[in-house]
């Protein structure tokens, strides 16, 4: 089954045909990100303007790189849900238009699900059930896949995601944006101790998270250096904060895992990609005896061969739409 799946939920356009829910026939991407470094973010209505003038031509490039034509495809997969809602809604109309036009079954995919089903590709033998640490810009949460389209959310963060923490002090430090991939690097050679930084604990809620606090401290820490002239270590800061993040994540995936007694963990999201978060996750699971799975580096972040796995799954439980699927900002993973 060849699926040409759309991905336009922040600021990457994204296309790709993924045969059979695991094997990627092309996945192209175009992205935006040297034009919201400008402004140090994204910016809502320009991720959606640059949506509408790339998808169109992405998905006939994803088609085309795949060597096959549209009458070689059986369905077409999009995310409708979670992103930002302009965005979203350029990825679901022209979706649904295609389908439409194609006469194809139109499956929407929930973003966070394919983020997950990002796992099937890097490892063909990854079956459910097993616990994912979802871990991106906008979503931190340690979820229970039961199966390829039955999930529940253990715990996430009450405020702040881990990865929107490290753009944001990325952004104070003036590094980059995205934050992830420079906080990275910085750490090279830091003292992680060096940095006294918090971590947050939610009374009687031990999955959940908190960053907020760590976000308002870090940016205060760099802030009182730059107001009395003093240098700051970046390294062993960076390297401190990657510390408190993966602290504050590593510990509760594998408490989940441990309640579930599934043995197999997984992770999924861009930040999925940050070096610390896997070495430790590697080291914690060796230590329980579990499996992980992680994602290839080039799946971590926002693609379109992920949604294409995950709609597959999602059309074999029959998860189908028609032409009133509409976008949303947020969506609870559990509805799919």
């Amino acid at each position: 089954m060849n699926i040409l799946a759309i991905e336009s939920s922040c600021d990457e356009t994204a296309a790709a045909v993924v045969r059979d829910g695991r094997q990627v026939l092309s996945n192209c991407v175009s992205s935006q990100i040297e034009m919201h470094t400008i402004y140090g973010g994204v910016v809502p209505e320009i991720a959606s303007r640059k949506h509408v003038e790339a998808v169109s031509g992405l998905a006939q490039q994803a088609v085309e790189h795949a060597g096959l034509t549209t009458a070689d495809l059986d369905a077409l997969a999009v995310t409708y849900a979670p992103g930002l809602i302009g965005a979203v809604l350029v990825g679901v109309n022209f979706a649904k238009g295609a389908a439409m036009a194609l006469d194809l079954p139109l499956i929407p995919v929930h973003h966070v699900r394919g983020h997950i089903a990002a796992n099937y590709i890097t490892h063909p033998d990854l079956e459910p059930p097993f616990v994912c640490l979802c871990v991106s810009g906008g979503t931190t949460a340690i979820v229970d896949v039961q199966d390829y389209t039955h999930m529940a959310v253990l715990g996430g963060t009450r405020d702040d995601a881990a990865g929107e923490c490290f753009d944001k002090v990325a952004r104070v430090l003036g590094i980059g944006y995205p934050g992830g991939g420079p906080m990275d690097r910085l750490a090279d050679g830091g003292d992680d101790s060096k940095y006294e930084l918090p971590r947050a604990h939610v009374s009687g809620h031990e999955l959940d998270m908190s960053f907020s606090g760590l976000k308002t401290a870090s940016l205060n820490l760099i802030h009182n250096a730059q107001q009395k002239g003093e240098a700051l270590d970046l390294p062993s800061f960076a390297a401190s904060f990657g510390r408190a993040v993966s602290e504050s994540l590593v510990p509760r995936t594998i408490h989940a895992a441990r309640m579930l007694g599934y043995g197999k963990v997984a992770v999924a999201g861009g930040v999925a990609a940050n070096r610390r978060i896997r070495s430790d996750l590697e080291a914690a699971c060796r230590s329980e005896g579990f499996r992980l799975y992680l994602p290839e580096l080039r799946y971590c972040g926002d693609n379109g061969a992920m949604i294409g796995c995950q709609g597959y799954y999602e059309f074999l439980a029959g998860h189908t739409a028609g032409a009133d699927l509409n976008a949303y900002a947020t969506r609870d993973i559990a509805l799919g």
